[in-house]
């Protein structure tokens, strides 16, 4: 039995994240300019990088996902009465507490003052210490080939390539699962949320155009939208790394659990924007500039305004309402400022539900990680959600006097008969959002609704039954 000390790398070895990718999302949270400002300043300076980085935005170690595999090859390493060390290209300010988090050993390996301890530079510090073949060293990427040219035996986690270059060398070797995969990097899309951009076709369904072009168009703003979104969830993601980790359910996102790592993200992020983005500029001139503003928006909102309070639901409720908006400039329709001013507070009032049920469901008083609300905010959410619900219902009303309104409808009264089932299906959302009965996100809920669906299929049954659409269509009424 080897009594030699198992030393571990720690970035996507040890732990299924990269702790400088970690600070940097962190700081940008927490303070983006002097983040931004410091990797710009020491991108060919790894060491002052990590090391001011780390200062910035101090980690919870405890809360950092840990590799399986290389948990249950310490425990055995432990059992064994072995020494078992931490040896990582991170700073020192961060490799210590995680060493004593779970109990390794006090001497570790980490970048510290203008040395970057990483490839030969490891290898140099780890055989000084315990002589050539002294050790044993897991590591995960092909920069770790210059240490396990040393060691005497070699843990190679997710990297088969590494694996046999180490076999053919002589070396002793057993591979650790690693990786990821393409299905955890698609949940981290969040493809579940697309259903949202159907919002694109309410310009065409108040307009009554079906055409087989207007709804080409429609489709393609959806796939644009679709992807921009997409992009913003992941950054939105990166940036809530530790208020997802505390949090009961999102704790098993992709980045947040480590099955996808950070870099990934990062590059995936940059292609689906410029797939939003490209798809957009072939659409027109206005649906660029809407899915630009929505996609910086967005980014404002994962940045900073999610933690302000009242400006989150504000900005939400914006949010939502571009998906009109761009489904009126992705297919040339007129859109009547009555619906912008129908829609926005519909989705105030749905915005203020979000806040209702992470409250309702929240297991303590404290406020929620990376907002701004506890549990006495209730009362002032369900007023805010009432005065939505009352706002959207007036201006639906109003509607039903204008030119454009007289225009569509035949038989004027059934629009305000449509009013009754809406007005049941948004009391509905905000009673079930009251007492914790639904999804995290309502619009996600809402799609999923049998009952809330069914109140929605009958507000547009009516209304066009009263535009002439169902004798248009079926030779009814």
């Amino acid at each position: 039995m080897s009594q030699k000390p198992l030393v571990l790398d720690v970035d996507g070895t040890f732990l299924r994240t990269d702790m400088l990718f970690e600070c940097f999302w962190a700081g940008l949270g927490r303070d983006p300019i002097a983040t931004l400002k410091t990797s710009f300043k020491h991108v060919s300076d790894p060491a002052k990088l990590k090391a001011e980085l780390a200062e910035i935005a101090p980690l919870r170690v405890d809360l950092l996902p840990v590799s399986t595999p290389v948990q249950a090859l310490v425990d055995q390493a432990k059992a064994e009465g072995r020494e078992v060390v931490l040896a990582s290209a991170s700073h020192i300010s961060q490799v210590k507490p995680l060493a004593e988090h779970h109990d390794l050993s006090t001497r570790v390996f980490a970048t510290q003052g203008r040395q970057n301890l990483k490839g030969s530079a490891k290898a140099d510090a780890l055989v000084e210490v315990y002589g050539e073949g002294g050790f044993d060293y897991a590591g995960n990427a092909p920069v770790d080939k210059a240490i396990w040219k040393h060691a005497d035996h070699a843990y190679v986690v997710g990297d088969a390539k590494s694996a046999t270059e180490m076999r053919a060398l002589g070396k002793d070797v057993t591979e650790l699962m690693g990786g990821w995969s393409a299905r955890d990097m698609l949940k981290s899309f969040r493809p579940h949320q697309w259903v949202k951009n159907v919002l694109l076709l309410v310009p065409l369904v108040a307009a009554h155009d079906f055409s087989l072009n207007t709804l080409l168009l429609a489709m393609l703003g959806i796939i644009s939208f679709s992807a921009g979104a997409s992009a913003i969830y992941l950054v939105n993601d990166l940036l809530d790394l530790e208020a997802d980790r505390l949090h009961v359910k999102k704790c098993t996102r992709p980045f947040a659990a480590g099955t996808v790592p950070l870099q990934v993200g990062m590059a995936t992020f940059f292609g689906l924007a410029a797939l939003a983005l490209g798809l957009a500029a072939a659409l027109s001139p206005a649906f660029l500039g809407v899915v630009a503003f929505y996609m910086t928006l967005s980014l404002a909102y994962s940045l900073k305004l999610k933690r302000m309070r009242w400006v989150d639901i504000a900005v939400l409720a914006s949010l939502y309402t571009l998906r009109v908006v761009a489904g009126a400039a992705a297919t040339g329709i007129f859109v009547t400022g009555y619906l912008l001013v129908f829609i926005f507070p519909v989705f105030l009032a749905l915005g203020c539900v979000k806040r209702l049920t992470e409250l309702t469901l929240a297991t303590s008083d404290e406020r929620l990680p990376g907002r701004g609300y506890g549990r006495p905010d209730r009362p002032d959410l369900l007023n805010v959600a009432g005065l939505g619900v009352v706002a959207a219902l007036v201006a639906f009303f109003l509607y039903s006097f204008t030119d454009q309104a007289i225009g569509l409808y035949k038989t004027q009264w059934l629009i305000w008969v449509a009013e009754l089932p809406l007005a049941w299906w948004m009391i509905r959302m905000v009673r079930l959002g009251w007492y914790g009965k639904q999804d995290y996100d309502p619009i996600v809920f809402a799609m999923k609704d049998k009952r809330g669906i069914g109140l929605m299929l009958m507000t547009m049954s009516i209304m066009f039954y009263a535009a002439g659409l169902w004798h248009q269509w079926f030779g009814i009424g």
